[in-house]
């Protein structure tokens, strides 16, 4: 593949999210849409015709199941790799689509940065595949590491965010109610004030994990409070 563009087959039931997807590949250097489908029997035809390097696969069709087609191309030993990008947010197809050798799996709706990082990482990926030499433990570390992400939790994180005070954040939040919970309430339950749990489930809101909404009582401020996303 060096020297060449890196060939994609956009699989999205939705039009309109579909050529999002085209103009975001599009905007990234050595990458060239070949073809969008719309359907998962469409999908099946132009992956035998077109012979992509790069799926952008979605989960769900009116017609079939994005995993099916995962294990299709798997069970065929079809030389292409498969970004997953799904709306998605249980553990189970995420688990499912780790052990089906997806190189990465993206939440919608997508944010281009984090798109394109995935695509980046894809094509650092096939440049270390395309060295010569005799292969050591630290290229496939690299090797590894690019096709699950590339980094740690710890590095995909921002300033201000431990990965060890968030997942007691998260332990905190399975106990929420349909009345939600405040910023105090968590920073109680958690021993920290009540600044370093809004910072926390602030972030959490951001990457689309809960949900907030502000409540009126009869006495006092307003208070923030947050929510599971319903499924």
């Amino acid at each position: 593949m060096t020297g060449k563009s890196v060939r994609v087959l956009i699989i999205e039931d939705d039009e309109r999210i579909s050529e999002i997807h085209r103009k975001f590949t599009e905007k990234v250097d050595g990458f060239e849409v070949m073809g969008i489908a719309n359907s998962f029997e469409h999908g099946l035809e132009m992956c035998e015709i077109l012979r992509p390097d790069l799926i952008l696969l979605d989960l769900f069709f009116p017609d079939g199941y994005g995993m099916d087609l995962l294990h299709k191309l798997r069970g065929s030993h079809r030389p292409v790799d498969v970004i997953l990008i799904t709306a998605a947010r249980e553990v189970g197809p995420l688990r499912e689509a780790l052990r089906g050798g997806v190189f990465d799996y993206i939440i919608k709706p997508v944010i281009f940065s984090r798109f394109r990082e995935s695509l980046e990482k894809y094509q650092r990926y096939c440049r270390l595949l395309e060295q010569d030499g005799e292969l050591e433990q630290q290229k496939v570390d690299k090797l590894l590491g690019s096709s699950q992400g590339g980094k740690s939790i710890s590095q995909d994180l921002p300033k201000g965010i431990d990965p060890l005070t968030l997942e007691k954040i998260r332990r905190v939040l399975v106990e929420i109610t349909a009345g939600g919970m405040s910023a105090e309430e968590v920073g109680e339950k958690l021993g920290v004030s009540r600044t370093t749990a809004r910072r926390y489930l602030e972030f959490l809101v951001s990457s689309g994990s809960l949900t907030a909404d502000v409540t009126y009582r009869k006495v006092g401020r307003p208070e923030r409070r947050y929510f599971p996303i319903k499924r």
